[in-house]
């Protein structure tokens, strides 16, 4: 495996680069890959937003935000609060920030039928702060509807988390099949930055198999970085904190530290 260099520092800050993290099935871990590979940008100088564009809320409760009695993402894509700026959460770690989302997000997706330049809701949002931060992750609920839509729509990258599981494989084309679509009738910047292989079990002739067929299938589009199966990831989302600072020295660790190198090698990222 490619071993890929440390980034250099940064002399100024932004604009972003947004980055959508997404695939329509659940459990494949975006909310994981966004909180970690966002930690890890952080820790080689870059700021970072964290966005939660699912009504689940997973990613505000895995870095101990409050998406309670605070205005959310919901707020700002609806209007209701027309300032994104109060609206950010800054998080125990210098540099790494997040906008909170909670089940209020779910109504948007019907609200948002009747708006005028519906799939430009988010995008609107976003020009507020792509200023203030060098790459904002946008963590993508698991469906393919107006929300995904919308975050795909404000991206000029869309990752894709892809577990090591037979199953997992089905649905990519389906996805890249709606990139592609996007591309062609919204976003003609979108462009893929790659496939990521998570949940991967060395040991299972399974996952080295789904493995294989995904760097057959994709080529180049797959990263060289592979995630691995650990206890440690929901661990340290119960602890809110990512595995970067829960577990520093753990190979999660080292592999999401090694995926922010070969995003930011492959341009993916300043």
């Amino acid at each position: 495996m490619t071993d890929f260099p440390v980034p250099a520092p940064l002399t100024t800050h932004g604009p972003a680069r947004v980055i959508a993290m997404c695939n329509q099935k659940g459990g494949v871990g975006k909310t994981t890959t966004t909180v970690n590979l966002g930690a890890s940008l952080v820790e080689y100088g870059r700021r970072v937003l964290l966005l939660d564009f699912d009504p689940q809320g997973a990613l505000s409760a895995a870095v101990g935000a409050n998406a309670l009695d605070e205005p959310t993402i919901y707020d700002l894509i609806m209007g209701g609060v027309k300032d994104a700026l109060p609206v950010v959460q800054h998080t125990f770690i210098q540099g790494l920030d997040v906008l909170p989302a909670n089940i209020d997000l779910s109504a948007a997706e019907v609200q948002l039928v009747n708006e005028v330049a519906r799939e430009q809701s988010l995008a609107r949002v976003l020009r507020q702060l792509t200023g203030r931060y060098d790459v904002i992750l946008i963590d993508c609920q698991p469906s393919l509807g107006l929300l995904t839509v919308n975050a795909l729509t404000a991206a000029h990258g869309v990752m894709i988390p892809l577990e090591c599981e037979f199953f997992a494989l089905r649905g990519v084309a389906l996805l890249i099949e709606t990139i592609e679509k996007i591309q062609d009738r919204l976003n003609p910047q979108l462009s893929i930055d790659g496939i990521l292989a998570t949940m991967f079990d060395p040991r299972t002739l399974h996952s080295r198999e789904v493995l294989h067929r995904v760097r057959e299938a994709f080529g180049d589009r797959v990263f060289e970085t592979v995630i691995p199966r650990t206890v440690k990831f929901p661990d340290s989302t119960v602890a809110a904190k990512p595995i970067t600072e829960f577990a520093s020295s753990h190979r999660g660790a080292a592999m999401y530290r090694q995926l922010a190198r070969e995003l930011v090698s492959r341009g993916g990222a300043p």
